[in-house]
């Protein structure tokens, strides 16, 4: 099972592709990185460019399931809301490009990762490097939230087949 996890953003989204054998179980990476986009371009062509990197990432890899981490608002709602417009890009595009979106809250990730819903950015990155056997923390960050994400599905749902969204 192929799974592309995706942190969302509007600057940099990060993603991470995972395929998860299903015979044991473990979890390897394929591939991670991000999508960023210009600062200068206008808003509305960052967008496009996100849609358009999604498309590609989907196209690529073929995931059979894309897993997509739920917005968190800390204090800033001008960028809270940029950030879920570009989450809603995100989400549109995996359900036409994919068909099986699943989502999880940071807290959701948290505890999949690391045993608790409380753990930091650097356990979380411990914990990732770790249960995906990689010999340093993956970059950037969001690539690395993408991963921990990816892994959440993976631990997290056993029935794939069963939940498509069409």
């Amino acid at each position: 099972m192929i799974i592309l996890g995706i942190d969302p953003g509007y600057a940099i989204v990060g993603y991470g592709v995972i395929e998860k054998n299903d015979r044991t179980g473990k979890c390897s990476v394929i591939d991670y990185g991000a999508i960023e986009t210009d600062k200068d371009e206008a808003f509305p062509t960052r967008l496009a460019i996100i849609q358009d990197g999604m498309k590609e990432l989907i196209e690529k890899f073929k995931p059979d399931a894309v897993a997509v981490e739920e917005l968190f608002f800390n204090t800033n709602i001008t960028t809270g809301i940029a950030v879920a417009e570009a989450r809603g890009v995100i989400v549109c595009t995996a359900v036409q490009e994919c068909g099986r979106l699943f989502e999880y809250t940071p807290i959701q990730v948290k505890q999949a990762i690391t045993g608790t819903g409380r753990a930091d950015k650097k356990q979380m990155q411990y914990m990732t490097k770790m249960l995906l056997g990689l010999a340093k923390d993956p970059k950037p960050d969001d690539a690395a939230d993408a991963l921990a994400i990816a892994l959440t599905h993976a631990q997290t749902n056993n029935d794939l087949k069963n939940n498509s969204m069409f």
